[in-house]
């Protein structure tokens, strides 16, 4: 965001080329972490993670629908992105604790403006789909 235009976000005052070539578009940092925590269910580990660290079968258990390969996957993405911590006790049967790193924790905030956005604005977003599956009957 520029200092002579605050009420606007920076990514709406960043100049776009037009065509926007597609090798710029594939190497922006924006689209990469969308990419990442766009998919099924990082967000939804970010956000548990948010509120306290976790052991890899409390995650398993507290997100249904998700297999033990899809949560060690997220887990890693996430982890390879630095965006969450793994550490290992070593207990007799080693315990694997999960949590997020002080880079994660920055997350949080863009993902709750995100997500009270979509609260708000969901009835609108679900009336104007219905208005298009209206006027373009499949």
């Amino acid at each position: 965001m520029s200092a002579g235009n605050t009420d606007v976000p920076s990514i709406v005052g960043t100049p776009l080329p037009s065509p926007v070539p597609a090798d710029e578009y594939e190497a922006c940092p924006v689209t990469d972490v969308l990419r990442r925590i766009g998919d099924k269910w990082s967000i939804l580990v970010i956000v548990l993670l948010g509120r306290r660290a976790h052991r890899f079968n409390e995650l398993h258990r507290g997100i249904e629908g998700i297999s033990q390969r899809m949560l060690t996957r997220t887990l890693r993405g996430l982890e390879t992105d630095g965006l969450v911590h793994r550490e290992v006790f070593p207990t007799a049967a080693p315990s694997v604790e999960y949590s997020l790193t002080p880079l994660g924790r920055t997350l949080l905030e863009p993902l709750s403006s995100l997500a009270d956005w979509a609260v708000e604005h969901h009835g609108e977003i679900a009336a104007a789909r219905e208005s298009e599956r209206a006027v373009r009957p499949d």
